[in-house]
Order: structure tokens, then C-alpha cells, then sequence
């Protein structure tokens, strides 16, 4: 089992795979509340995913707010749902389904073997600069240089459709975070825990910036010292593109 491998001596210590499931069906929910109280999402925005076995994912429901998930069997929409793509990925075989977004999920995973969780999310200041056109790559701030380098924009897609996932993956390659142009962002993980903490940190970095601009525009930190801040990388960043600037 792919996650279990990320916790064995920790977490799921002892645990059988069908504990460790209920486990992370318990975090997914927990994660869409703490989605929904900070205002990353409303009403029924936003999805999650994670992936447990080779072809084998957890992932929310469709059109149901992320702060009422269940973890629980309880054969009611509002479930957990239990994804196997071993025998390729049709979304209406499910009786209540998957998001329509999942797809995008599974070709982030397709780009990204390092990962094992995906959130997309519309947290407003970092989707306010997806809406702009404008991206994160100011290299300003010394957490977010670390953490993500820069933030690219994947160009509009139609919410849903198989434009979506094509959009996002020359950017998700090389990067654990990408706006969604008119949109929203996406964050990936190893884990379910390290996605939500980048999504976090986005919008502080989005947050950050817009502060800065109104006070006269950020200032990038001095040449001299940004290699060896983006070097700081290892240990935040998954995948991190050193200087690589995307505004014109």
C-alpha cells in the first residue's frame, strides 16, 4: 500500500490496511473542514484526493460541501469514495460520483510518482491572482522562495473537462503549486497533510505579495543570495524550479 509506506513506523504502525483506509478517509474529511473554516472553498467547492495503491485513490464526492464529508459507509453522497482506475477511469460507473475534477487529480499523479496527495481549492487571494493573470514569482519573500519558488498560471480550461488536465501538466511537473487561470490553484503532496499545509502557504504567499504591491511592489531578494535561499529548498519542496520567472 503506497501511503502506508509514508508512515509505517509512525501513523499506521500496526494498523490493517482496512484501519489505515478508515484512517485516511478520517483525514481527508478533517482536511475539508479546515478547507472550508478558512474560506479556501464555499459551498460545495473544491476537491480532494489521495493515492493508496498503484491504481488505487480516496477521493471526495461531487456537490457536497467539504465541511459535511463522512468518512463513514454510510452509502449516502456524502461518503468517502473508493476510486480503482485499474481497469481505466470511468466516472459515471460510480453510484455517487467522483468530481468531475478528478480528473486533473489523476494526471498529477500520472506527471508526479512522488506524490500521494492532491488538493484543488479557490482560496481567494491566490485565486484573485489566477483571475488577474499574474503569477507568483516575485522571489520576495524567503518562505515562499524555499517552499515553492515560483507559482505559475496553467492556461483557462473549462472546469471539468479533459482541456483541464492537459493545461496543468507541463507546470505540475516541475512545481508543487499552479494556479489555475479564471479558477483556482492546486497543491500537491506526498502526503495529504503536506498538500494542505502548501495550499496553506500559498495563499500566505499570495496574501504577502498583494500587501507588498500596495505599498509600492515587491522587492526581490538580492542575486547574490537567492541561489543559496532557493538551495534552503530541500526539505519544503517536492519538486522546486530554482529562479524561473514567468511574468513579462
Amino acid at each position: 500500500m503506497i501511503y502506508k509506506e509514508l508512515y509505517d513506523e509512525f501513523i499506521f504502525k500496526g494498523m490493517e490496511e482496512e484501519e489505515i483506509l478508515e484512517h485516511i478517509k478520517k483525514e481527508i474529511c478533517d482536511i475539508g473542514k479546515k478547507m472550508y473554516d478558512l474560506g479556501f472553498v464555499a459551498a460545495t467547492d473544491g476537491n480532494i484526493s489521495v493515492r493508496t495503491g498503484e491504481f488505487e485513490y480516496l477521493t471526495t464526492p461531487s456537490g457536497i460541501c467539504k465541511a459535511e464529508m463522512s468518512p463513514d459507509r454510510t452509502s449516502k453522497p456524502n461518503e468517502i469514495i473508493h476510486v480503482d482506475t485499474s481497469d481505466g477511469y470511468d466516472r459515471d460507473k460510480y453510484l455517487f460520483r467522483p468530481s468531475s475534477e478528478f480528473k486533473m487529480h489523476l494526471r498529477c499523479y500520472r506527471e508526479r510518482p512522488d506524490i500521494n496527495a492532491v488538493i484543488h481549492a479557490h482560496p481567494p487571494t491566490a485565486t484573485g491572482f489566477a483571475a488577474a493573470g499574474i503569477p507568483l514569482d516575485d522571489y520576495a519573500l524567503s518562505e515562499a522562495v524555499m517552499i515553492f519558488g515560483s507559482v505559475p498560471i496553467a492556461p483557462y480550461a473549462v472546469p471539468g473537462s479533459d482541456d483541464v488536465p492537459e493545461s496543468i501538466a507541463p507546470y505540475i511537473r516541475n512545481h508543487d503549486a499552479v494556479l489555475l487561470a479564471n479558477h483556482g490553484v492546486i497543491t500537491v503532496g506526498a502526503d495529504l497533510k503536506q498538500a494542505f499545509h502548501k495550499l496553506e502557504s500559498l495563499e500566505l504567499y499570495a496574501k504577502t505579495i498583494l500587501t507588498a504591491r500596495l505599498l509600492g511592489g515587491p522587492k526581490q531578494i538580492p542575486d547574490e543570495m537567492l541561489k543559496e535561499t532557493c538551495d534552503l529548498s530541500k526539505g519544503y519542496a517536492l519538486k522546486h524550479p530554482g529562479f524561473k520567472k514567468y511574468s513579462d
